[in-house]
């Protein structure tokens, strides 16, 4: 180290050998010089007596042991005397020196390292600089050993001024240190990484007072040193650890030697904070413990992300409501509260109607924000003691941990308040949206007496408030795990249906009210279950809208539809228009207008040959948007008709924006009009209207010749029922249109 490289003088008189000092050193060293200079280098002198080669023996034992050897630089020849000792202590031969001396160039360059050059050199200077003073000049410095290694020695030499034909010299001993270099660098090291630590450390005795701390602490604590040496270290508690902890925490270190754990301090402003504390024992060369060892670190922020960690992991991010993970463990500890004293609780599964259609159309970042509003909501209707939880997508789940005696009333309130609440209308980024629940409802114990039943049987009662037209809410009933075995059952047949060619389309004639032509037929998907038979579409439709297997059902019947109108030319004469529904999820894939192009052109469709139609709600949902997909839809030839009209909520500001072509009177209205005075004002109304737009009306479910009389009488345009023709398969439609009035079909055969 750089300090330690440096010259260090110390004043010193001239003592004997007996009382070990330096420069008495010189007296018995004389022999050696004498055998040194007998090489002709130096002028002899007298031999010593018995005395002094006694004495030189005693020396040269002493000298090994303390593993220190003897040197010389002769001023006036510029060379360097060194025995063989320390020859020895470097390991390295004499080949290659003038006897036992070196030349300084040679000195410097064999055997000091490059970085310690200029502190021999200083030494040197130093000690001619005060020849006249008694002083002794001391430096450490690394000499190379003969194997490149470098160890540390410290030089200690004196100025002898000329004397009995001898030149002016420096003498001195060269000792090996480097163990005790080492030992001092580590100790130098050890006691920065003390004081330099990131963690707090402090040192106290046998008796628990502290005797030492390092930086760290201070500033962790705000302590200084002074302030705390000779102190117990529970100047530092908070008071929040118990005895008993304090108590397992010294068995701990009395017995293991060592202990580690979260506790908490107060620091000096009087700020409480936790840390992790290690506390080990120092013990003396008897086994008795001499000192305790405590480093501690805070750990506020660690604490504060796992408390973050800890409420990501049990809490959704969107709502922060407690998620499924957190439902199931809160839902079983209120059960076991429940059977313990005697209550029934309630799990109510709510899933928003139609949500997806509203992400989609609007986007889930709209999505997102209403379900924050819908979560608030919900908070806001229930008791503290209750359970608001997010299981995911659009699906909230409410648990009444305390129900009185009459517990389906107050659950059907409690419903019917939620209901209430969530079908107001929601202002979402300035725009106003409707939404409305499905609630299923188990109580416990009566439905389930552990939470993946409740669960479980409220999310039958829910789908089962779905299938009763949703927007209301259904106690679980035992029949209705038939039902749910029997849709999941029909979910995978239906899944397996549209691959495996077990769906086929019917087609209904569409008549001209005037000329009795069949201008268009609409295509209605069937399916032939092989063990099933034929399975209503009041069944597997809305089993597909809720699955999401409407996609590829609804893309199967549009190309199906289109290539029987491609074979329907085929046979001979004009082709009728075929009307096709589309579904809420269809009207809002990104790629239906290509989808619909390429059908067009690989089915050499004309304009006109192909009509669309979507329900008045699907129109409705967002009308901005769908008027932009019907205009594209409108631009390729594609006639656009709106369905089962009457039964939604039209604003006639937008109906009159939409680029349609026809409506279609839902037969609910058609079917009554003989008797039903009302039915006939709307049907009366709607031909009115749609007429004053520019637009054909369809009355659909026509079956009697009363029915078809009126709505002649009406002005309606076209009729579709049972009247003229059930739906009809491929071979009975090519059969119709053939012996159909005004056809021009022929028999292609």
């Amino acid at each position: 180290m750089d300090n330690e490289r440096t010259p260090v003088s110390e004043r010193n008189g001239r003592q004997s050998p007996a009382k070990g000092g330096l420069a008495g050193l010189v007296v018995p060293i004389r022999g050696w010089l004498r055998r040194l200079r007998g090489a002709g280098h130096a002028p002899r002198t007298r031999s010593p007596g018995g005395y002094l080669r006694s004495s030189e023996a005693r020396l040269a034992e002493a000298m090994d042991v303390a593993r220190m050897a003897y040197w010389e630089y002769d001023i006036a020849s510029d060379r360097f005397g060194v025995d063989d000792r320390l020859r020895r202590l470097l390991e390295i031969d004499g080949g290659g020196s003038d006897g036992q001396w070196l030349a300084a160039k040679a000195f410097f360059a064999r055997l000091v390292d490059g970085e310690d050059h200029a502190a021999l050199r200083d030494v040197i200077d130093q000690c001619r600089g005060e020849a006249a003073s008694d002083r002794i000049f001391r430096c450490q410095l690394r000499l190379r050993c003969g194997d490149g290694r470098s160890r540390w020695f410290e030089l200690r030499c004196h100025y002898l001024p000329p004397a009995g034909g001898d030149g002016a010299r420096l003498v001195g001993a060269a000792v090996d240190v480097d163990d005790r270099h080492c030992a001092e660098e580590r100790l130098c090291l050890l006691a920065k990484v003390f004081e330099f630590s990131g963690e707090a450390i402090v040192v106290t005795d046998a008796e628990n007072r502290i005797v030492s701390i390092n930086r760290a602490f201070s500033r962790l604590t705000g302590y200084p040193i002074e302030e705390v040496v000779g102190q117990n270290p529970r100047i530092l508690s908070a008071g929040r650890t118990s005895p008993a902890s304090y108590q397992a925490m010294w068995r701990d270190i009395v017995d293991k030697g060592v202990w580690e754990g979260e506790i908490w301090d107060r620091r000096k402003d009087g700020t409480c904070y936790p840390k992790w504390l290690t506390i080990s024992t120092l013990k003396d060369a008897g086994g008795r413990i001499s000192h305790y060892i405590g480093s501690f670190t805070d750990i506020t922020e660690r604490k504060l992300a796992e408390e973050r960690i800890h409420h990501l992991a049990h809490h959704d991010t969107l709502t922060d409501l407690p998620n499924r993970f957190s439902l199931h463990s809160r839902l079983s500890q209120a059960i076991v509260g429940a059977r313990r004293e005697n209550r029934t609780l309630a799990v109510m599964l709510l899933d928003l109607d139609h949500f997806k259609t509203i992400n989609d159309t609007l986007g889930h970042p709209f999505g997102d924000r209403l379900l924050i509003e819908v979560a608030r909501r919900l908070k806001s209707c229930v008791r503290e003691s209750d359970i608001v939880a997010r299981l995911g997508g659009d699906e909230f789940v409410v648990v009444m941990t305390e129900i009185g005696d009459t517990t389906i009333g107050a659950v059907s309130a409690m419903a019917g308040k939620l209901m209430l609440r969530l079908t107001r209308p929601c202002v979402v980024d300035g725009r106003e949206i409707h939404v409305a629940p499905s609630i299923g409802i188990a109580v416990f114990p009566g439905d389930g007496e552990d939470a993946d039943v409740l669960m479980k049987n409220a999310d039958v009662a829910m789908y089962h408030a779905k299938s009763r037209g949703r927007r209301n809410f259904q106690f679980f009933a035992a029949s209705m795990n038939e039902a749910a075995a029997e849709r999941v059952e029909l979910e995978g047949a239906l899944r397996q249906a549209i691959d495996g060619g077990e769906l086929l389309l019917h087609y209904q004639p569409q008549i001209d009210a005037v000329s009795g032509r069949v201008i268009g037929v609409e295509a209605l998907v069937r399916w032939q279950h092989p063990g099933r038979g034929l399975v209503s579409p009041a069944k597997f439709i809305p089993l597909a809208e809720e699955t999401g297997l409407i996609e590829p059902l609804g893309q199967w019947v549009l190309e199906t539809a289109c290539g029987q109108l491609w074979a329907l030319a085929r046979r001979g004469g004009h082709k009728p228009r075929m009307a096709v529904n589309l579904s809420a999820r269809q009207l809002r894939q990104e790629d239906l207008v290509d989808r619909v192009r390429e059908l067009l052109a690989r089915y050499d469709i004309g304009e006109g040959e192909l009509e669309l139609e979507i329900t008045e709600s699907v129109a409705m949902e967002n009308p901005d948007v769908t008027i932009g997909i019907l205009r594209q839809l409108r631009s390729l030839g594609v006639d656009l008709a709106i369905d089962d009209f009457g039964t939604g909520y039209s604003s006639l500001a937008y109906l009159k924006l939409l680029p349609i072509q026809r409506l279609k009177l839902d037969r609910s209205f058609v079917s009554e009009i003989e008797t039903d005075h009302n039915d006939a004002i709307i049907c009366s109304a709607t031909i009115a209207l749609a007429h004053s737009l520019g637009l054909e009306v369809v009355a659909e479910g026509v079956e009697t010749e009363a029915q078809l009389t009126y709505l002649r009488y009406l002005g309606c345009d076209i009729i579709q029922g049972y009247y003229f023709s059930k739906p009809l398969a491929e071979d009975a439609l090519y059969q119709f249109l053939a012996s159909a009035p005004d056809t021009r079909f022929a028999d292609a055969e």
